[in-house]
């Protein structure tokens, strides 16, 4: 059977697009007469093999005939755009064991393949990195689209990322009793040298005292 034939037999992955991506990426590497011999075995091919080679025939351009003269030439060099869809793409950092094996779990289950640290392991127990520098996490730019959906399931116990610091407003408080316990009432339009300016009426549920404000509270 020729390089690349695939039987119809079950696909032993749990995710079609990982698959998917896999065979798209190995007929990449072929040369166009092996896409061509290839071609001439479609029936023999899976459904998602079929579609990968058709997908990658198509982008090349090529004519299939049953007379086209094929003979086996060296691996043409992958075009840029073959090599962009191949350029790394970091997509998290690990700073333990047990948030390592997390991601992995994910990625593997979605069939796509990963590398991690910068010895480029394709397991967590091949990592030489240390964890507790952090361990950088790298797919394929190709499947990007895929691991969208696996980080929104990725749920790191030891996430060592600077966080911004959530900035919250300063309640109302009144001006009179300090209570927090205010009632907004209306906007109420103020003339300001040449402009109207807009106010914020209030009134304290607790001494009912009534004011106007620009509606941000002040910190004390």
């Amino acid at each position: 059977m020729s390089r690349g034939v695939q039987s119809r037999s079950p696909v032993n992955i749990s995710d079609a697009a990982g698959e998917l991506l896999r065979l798209a990426e190995h007929y990449r590497q072929m040369c166009d007469d092996e896409l061509l011999i290839l071609a001439r075995q479609k029936p023999e091919l899976t459904d998602l093999a079929q579609q990968a080679l058709t997908q990658e025939i198509s982008r090349r351009a090529l004519n299939i005939t049953e007379n086209t003269p094929v003979k086996v030439q060296p691996q043409r060099p992958l075009s840029r755009e073959y090599e962009e869809d191949q350029q790394l793409v970091e997509i998290a950092t690990v700073w333990s064991i047990s948030d390592a094996l997390q991601l992995q779990w994910l990625l593997d289950r979605a069939g796509i393949p990963f590398f991690m640290g910068e010895e480029k392991a394709t397991g967590v127990d091949t990592v030489t990195s240390h964890f507790d520098q952090g361990v950088s996490v790298q797919v394929m730019n190709i499947a990007i689209p895929w691991v969208r959906d696996v980080m929104k399931v990725y749920e790191p116990r030891d996430d060592r990322e600077p966080k911004e610091p959530e900035l919250r407003p300063a309640p109302i408080r009144c001006p009179k009793c300090h209570s927090e316990e205010v009632v907004f009432e209306s906007m109420v339009p103020e003339a300001e040298g040449q402009k109207a300016v807009s106010k914020f009426q209030w009134t304290c549920d607790m001494c009912g005292h009534q004011w106007a404000d620009d509606g941000i509270g002040k910190s004390e």
